[in-house]
Formats: C-alpha cells, sequence, structure tokens
C-alpha cells in the first residue's frame, strides 16, 4: 500500500514538469493534443503482427522529451509501472498461437510471441506519448483543451475529477496503511482478514473527504466551469506543428519507416 502511495503521489511531478518555460510547454495544448491523438490512432491501428513498422514512432515521444528538456529516466519508470498490466494482456498469446511466423537461424518464432511482443510494445508507445503530453501540458490544461476541441464538459470534469481523486484515495491510503502497521504487533493484524476492514474504512474516510473538498469549491465559488485561464491562441506554430507530426505519422502508418530506412540503407552501401 505505500509503495503504491508513494507511486501515486509521484505523479504530482507530471504537473510540475509543466511548469516549463520551452518552446512545446508554451505551445497551445490543443495542438499537442492533437498531434498526440493522431499518433496513438496510427499506432493502434496496426495489425496484431507488426513490430517493425513500430520502431519509427519512438521518434514522436523521444522528440518531445528532448525539445521540453523533460527527464527520460522519471518518465521511462512510469511507463514500466504499466508494462505487467499489457503483459498479462498478451502472455496467453503464444499458447494460442502456435503458427511459426519468423524464422532465425534455427529459432522458429511463433505468431503468438510475435503479437505479445506487439502489445508491449503499442502500450509503451501510446502511455509513454499520454505521460509526455501530461508533463508538457498538464492534466488540467488537457482537459480543458478536449472542452474546446468538442468533448462534452461534464466529461471532462469528470476526467479532472477522477484524476484529483486518485491522489485523494492515494493519500488516504497511506494513512491507514501506516495505521495498521503501527497497530500490530509482529504477525499480528497482519493477515488478509484485516484487508477487509482496511478497505471499507478507505471507502469511507476517502467519500467524506471528497464531500468536505466539494463542500470547499462550493464556497469558493464553484458553479461547474473550468478555472478561468488565460486562453491560448492557436496560431502558425500550432498549425505547423500538428500538421508536421500529423503527416509523418499518416506515413509512417501507410509505409514501413523501418524497412524503408533499410532498403536506403542497403542501396547507398551497395
Amino acid at each position: 500500500m505505500a509503495s503504491v502511495h508513494g507511486a501515486l503521489l509521484d505523479l504530482k511531478r507530471l504537473d510540475r514538469l509543466a511548469g516549463g518555460d520551452t518552446p512545446l510547454h508554451r505551445l497551445d495544448p490543443r495542438a499537442k493534443v492533437l498531434a498526440t491523438l493522431v499518433f496513438i490512432v496510427c499506432v493502434v491501428s496496426f495489425g496484431r503482427y507488426e513490430l517493425s513498422a513500430l520502431i519509427p514512432f519512438f521518434i514522436f515521444p523521444v522528440s518531445l522529451v528532448a525539445a521540453g528538456r523533460l527527464p527520460a529516466g522519471y518518465l521511462a519508470a512510469k511507463v514500466a509501472l504499466v508494462a505487467p498490466f499489457a503483459i498479462a494482456v498478451g502472455i496467453c498469446n503464444p499458447l494460442f498461437d502456435r503458427g511459426i511466423l519468423v524464422h532465425l537461424g534455427a529459432l522458429d518464432i511463433t505468431g503468438g510471441w510475435v503479437s505479445f511482443a506487439s502489445i508491449v510494445l503499442r502500450t509503451a508507445l501510446t502511455v509513454g506519448a499520454a505521460l509526455t503530453l501530461t508533463a508538457l501540458t498538464g492534466f488540467a490544461s488537457i482537459c480543458r483543451a478536449l472542452v474546446r476541441l468538442g468533448m462534452p464538459k461534464a466529461f471532462a470534469m469528470q476526467l479532472l475529477f477522477l484524476y484529483r481523486y486518485l491522489f485523494v484515495l492515494a493519500e488516504e491510503g497511506g494513512r491507514a496503511s501506516r495505521a495498521r502497521e503501527l497497530r500490530s504487533f509482529g504477525r499480528k493484524g497482519s493477515g488478509f482478514a484485516s484487508y477487509a476492514s482496511l478497505l471499507g474504512h478507505l471507502l469511507l474516510r476517502t467519500w467524506q473527504r471528497a464531500e468536505r473538498m466539494h463542500m470547499a469549491m462550493l464556497a469558493r465559488g464553484f458553479t461547474g466551469d473550468f478555472p478561468s485561464a488565460q486562453g491560448g491562441r492557436f496560431g502558425a506554430r500550432e498549425v505547423v506543428f500538428v500538421l508536421f507530426w500529423s503527416a509523418l505519422f499518416i506515413t509512417l502508418r501507410l509505409y514501413n519507416g523501418a524497412e524503408l530506412l533499410g532498403t536506403l540503407v542497403t542501396g547507398y552501401l551497395s
């Protein structure tokens, strides 16, 4: 519980990183959201046996991390936290898809292993892009940009509240876990039976705290709208940013960039 508490609270660093002062940080959030959405659609639209065609798509998150001066190690660690879920989704593929798809010398690789690697790779790409977008923009600005792009305001507000509720849940869970450990002597009170009561108290504590937070918001004049902020201008820089990345993603989707690069290198060397 304590490790989960620390991992969730560490996500606050993403919002702090969004306060940077690079050209990418100053770009209108709508441009970054649109480019990321095109990126995610192109990545997830590949077939289950595609691997080499996905590799060139790493240029997007890597370029944004470099241009935005973001800590690559921190973002890579957050992507690694999601890797077990992707592994759990695709780990059974080799058991059901036993057809030989690739021959590497004497090693035969089945389609199940290829599709499993494709799931992990696409997860790394999409989650990495989403985390990079959050680190460059901030989650509140992303929700505000989605509303300006046409998303229903109620849905965007629910996303923002869910994001904030995660931190409330983590803080209360950390307190409850520490209280249980302080009241446990040796192995007494540390079994699975104690977790049922702990989860029940955690639900009640987070519910009550969320109600207090809502009452505080109402007392400060909250009416269901996003807090006022300076509206960004979708200018020429934003248009160039969206068009450049969208054209690159569509090109990489239609043509295998890795194979094309390999052909050009082979032709040049020969």
